[in-house]
């Protein structure tokens, strides 16, 4: 069984993180519903705390991300001081370049996002930009790096994945040319999260 499908079963819904096997006969959450295991098919009832604890790493998992980078964007979103801490903190997720390469369609998962990204194949404003975090603003453009083999490999993903659905804050401004815009922040509304982010603010705030 896959390291990454495990992780999905544990949390009890698809996370997707592995790109078109998790829109397959293949995925194991379809077929096996039960946590990882020996016992895996009962589910102990948990604490407030551990309610809690399985938002915040539910949500981790979900974007690919570490304790620390976490944690991080929770302190930034609590100096915002318009709209809930919780909202703003899902919010500067999504405008990661790795989240947005993969909001776009332009990699098959997150973990294949960061690859792209860490190996220099997009542009933010025509500037490279090899940093899986940087965060993207409004107005920003993406562009795909003008390497041929790059944009090959990017034709043959959009190709196969052409009815993901695009997030309302971001558009295609030339999509033949691997352009795209950042037209707004994401609003919770906009992010496809099963996960109540008031209980990670609850969580980090005690």
């Amino acid at each position: 069984m896959e390291k990454k499908c495990k992780l999905c079963r544990a949390e009890g819904q698809k996370l997707f993180l592995k790109g078109s096997r998790c829109f397959s006969d293949k995925c194991s959450i379809s077929r096996r519903q039960s946590t990882p295991g020996q016992h895996g098919g009962a589910r102990k009832k948990s604490s407030e705390y551990g309610i809690q604890l399985r938002a915040k790493q539910k949500t981790k998992r979900y974007y690919g991300i570490q304790e620390k980078q976490f944690r991080h964007y929770y302190d930034l979103a609590l100096k915002i001081k318009e709209g809930k801490t919780g909202e703003n903190m899902l919010s500067l997720i999504e405008r990661r370049l790795d989240n947005v390469v993969y909001r776009l369609g332009w990699a098959v998962s997150r973990t294949q996002a960061k690859q792209f990204t860490i190996h220099r194949s997009f542009c933010v404003n025509g500037h490279m930009v090899d940093i899986s975090s940087y965060l993207v603003s409004t107005g920003d453009i993406i562009t795909v790096s003008d390497k041929g083999k790059k944009r090959e490999i990017l034709k043959s993903i959009i190709a196969e994945h052409s009815t993901k659905n695009l997030p309302k804050w971001l558009e295609f401004s030339n999509p033949e040319h691997f352009e795209a815009k950042v037209s707004a922040v994401p609003r919770r509304e906009d992010i496809d999260l099963e996960v109540s982010e008031t209980l990670i603010v609850e969580l980090y705030s005690k």
